[in-house]
């Protein structure tokens, strides 16, 4: 009797072979591999990441191993790209819209590369800045003697808080803005890459990741994290691309698919 082990390696040949064949799975086959549950293939073939499957007469749910090639693409497409694109990236490609399924890839790498070149303005504005000391005197500034404090006047702090640079609370008695040490240096963070020639817009990303990573002091740890999820990123989307060719060439009609190589074979 065929083992298990045995039948999965069987039926990878035949889709690495021919993702065409007419060899019957039910859900669970698709499903045991990936340690996934029936429903959720059921789910993903209602949502469009798999093609339909065929039913026996019983009203029974048979399924191919293009569809597992289709689920591995699903299933290599997310760690890059998400669930929600992965999806539509799919249900393009099911909707014999493929090129509309390689522009949300495009649009992917895009955003990818957005977040690599704030990362790089981030690491390249905190290269030169100096040292942020702890704020001396009061724990809280208001927004007149911190402006003195910097030698700016009241407006532009107001003006950075409505750019979302600083974030002082308000005094629930009087309704002044009240600058507490967090504030602080979120404020002397902005004058100094604004002295450095930095746009509002460019400050943001580097506040953002200061407050993110509790201080300056531990950003330096939070940037490689950053470029470590990045090149993770970047590498996902690679396999995510792969895997989504071999599908392709499988699907008919698809761009460079079966049906295409088929055809300009000769007889």
């Amino acid at each position: 009797m065929e083992t298990t082990a045995e039948f999965y390696r069987d039926w990878a040949g035949d889709v690495a072979r021919n993702p065409q064949t007419e060899r019957r799975l039910r859900p669970v086959d698709l499903a045991r591999p990936h340690g996934l549950s029936t429903q959720a293939i059921r789910n993903y073939e209602e949502a469009g990441i798999l093609p339909a499957a065929d039913r026996t007469p019983h009203g029974y749910r048979t399924y191919t191993p293009l569809h597992a090639v289709a689920l591995d693409a699903f299933l290599a497409l997310v760690p890059g790209h998400g669930h929600a694109t992965a999806t539509a990236i799919m249900r393009a490609v099911h909707a014999d819209t493929v090129d509309d399924a390689l522009r949300i890839v495009d649009e992917s790498h895009v955003q990818l590369l957005d977040d690599r070149r704030t990362l790089r303005d981030v690491e390249r504005a905190l290269r030169g800045l100096e040292p942020v000391a702890a704020p001396s005197g009061p724990a809280v500034r208001f927004i007149g003697p911190l402006a003195k404090e910097l030698g700016i006047r009241p407006a532009t702090l107001r003006k950075w808080e409505r750019a979302g640079l600083v974030r002082p609370r308000r005094d629930r008695q009087t309704g002044y803005r009240v600058y507490d040490e967090a504030a602080v240096r979120d404020a002397r963070l902005a004058h100094q890459l604004r002295r450095g020639g930095y746009l509002l817009e460019q400050i943001t990303p580097v506040i953002d990741q200061v407050r993110a990573a509790g201080g300056t002091g531990a950003l330096e740890a939070t940037l490689r994290d950053w470029q470590d999820r990045l090149t993770a990123r970047g590498r996902a989307m690679l396999a995510g691309a792969a895997a989504l060719d071999t599908y392709l060439r499988a699907v008919p009609g698809a761009a460079g698919g079966q049906k295409s190589r088929d055809a300009r074979e000769p007889a």
